[in-house]
């Protein structure tokens, strides 16, 4: 994958995951199976989506003024194990969606193999966040909002719904959580 030599603000290039040797999949990645291999069972598609949220660094992020305008765009984040951390400007449209609704829409994935994340939002200005966290923000995503001289917020992001599929037949089951609480 080749990156532009400017990221776009809020996202990152996609760093190197697992442990491969070229040509074969890494040991860590989700399980590739082509459709034909039928469904995966729920704990194998909360292992493949836990393995996403640990090691991709860009996720869709759909949001809705309080008017009902949809808004969709992809920004980086980190995941804590127990929620997401976005950055965005304070004044673009999906961070005024943010903090206006407190609830988003993460889209993770391909569409042949997606994990769909409702989750409730909890707005930090962009000094509230210990300096550790964003440190590891930063590290992790390749980009610094702390550092930008547009006005950024932490968004941080606990996931209340999640589901997985990639063809029709992982339609049945797809939900992983429900309420906060895994199923698998």
């Amino acid at each position: 994958m080749t990156s532009s030599p400017t990221p776009v603000t809020g996202t990152a290039p996609r760093p190197a995951t697992g442990t491969a040797t070229a040509g074969e999949p890494a040991r860590d990645a989700p399980d590739r199976h082509p459709a034909s291999a039928g469904p995966r069972s729920r704990a194998r598609r909360r292992r493949d989506t836990e393995h996403r949220l640990d090691h991709d660094v860009d996720v869709w992020v759909a949001t809705a003024s309080a008017d009902g305008v949809p808004y969709l765009v992809p920004l980086s984040f980190d995941r804590d194990g127990e929620a997401l951390l976005a950055a965005t400007p304070a004044d673009s449209p999906t961070g005024r969606n943010l903090a206006a609704t407190r609830v988003v829409r993460l889209g993770l994935g391909l569409t042949r193999d997606v994990t769909m994340i409702d989750g409730e939002v909890e707005v930090l200005e962009i000094d509230e966040l210990p300096r550790e966290r964003g440190d590891r923000f930063a590290e992790r995503t390749g980009f610094d909002p702390r550092v930008s001289a547009t006005p950024y917020r932490w968004f941080r992001i606990t996931p209340r719904r999640v589901q997985a599929w990639r063809e029709a037949d992982e339609l049945a089951g797809r939900e992983l959580m429900r309420d906060g609480r895994w199923l698998a």
